[in-house]
């Protein structure tokens, strides 16, 4: 399913001003009439291009749609870095995380609902763009696992890899777009909810570790 997203010719300031150009054009025209319904074709007339002078960039309709989605990704991702940056601690960070996941993913939902429907598709066909956001989410609440293990937060007898699969997999329902539009009204309450339960269960196994000792 991976599509190479650069066009097959050298790139210079023209090249990329057009590309940016069908980039802009592409996001108004599935906003406003569904990824999935919109042929090239029928973006190529939108903006004034033939269907060939658009494969000269993208070599397909996913192509155009991954450089979409890995814009509006990499939004979300800066939005969850900047709620958790000045947290006084891992445990506020994971709950930070939580809250900052669902609130940009119900956004989305809400407010351009059709180009949610490029996220459904991409997360359904395992685009690279979703993909690399999801490694990133792994680092991200891995680093902050290791935090709270240096912090004394967390236990440290489950492996680390395990925690934070685990930690990803309870998330998945309420950030995954295919399965966040049948939990979008009990998001809020989740991210609050499942956040403090697996904090809980950090700290509990922490203090059962040590009153075995």
């Amino acid at each position: 399913m991976t599509k190479n997203m650069n066009p097959p010719s050298a790139r210079g300031p023209l090249d990329h001003a057009v590309r940016e150009q069908i980039v802009e054009a592409a996001f108004e025209h599935f906003g406003h009439y569904g990824y999935e319904k919109t042929t090239v074709a029928e973006l190529a007339k939108s903006i004034g291009f033939s269907k060939s002078y658009i494969y000269k960039f993208f070599d397909s309709k996913q192509a155009i749609g991954e450089v979409i989605c890995a814009n509006r990704l990499e939004l979300i991702m800066a939005a969850v870095l900047s709620a958790i940056e000045d947290a006084p601690s891992a445990s506020e960070k994971l709950r930070r995380l939580f809250k900052a996941l669902t609130e940009a993913g119900s956004e989305l939902f809400f407010h351009d609902r059709k180009l949610y429907d490029i996220a459904a598709v991409a997360a359904q066909e395992q685009w690279p763009s979703t993909q690399k956001y999801s490694e990133s989410l792994m680092k991200l609440i891995e680093s902050i696992i290791i935090e709270g293990r240096q912090a004394g937060e967390f236990e440290r007898k489950t492996p680390l890899d395990e925690v934070t699969f685990a930690v990803y997999m309870v998330m998945c329902p309420y950030i995954n777009p295919v399965q966040l539009q049948y939990n979008l009204e009990m998001a809020p309450t989740a991210a609050v909810l499942l956040s403090s339960l697996i904090l809980r269960s950090r700290s509990e196994e922490r203090r059962v570790g040590k009153e075995c000792r």
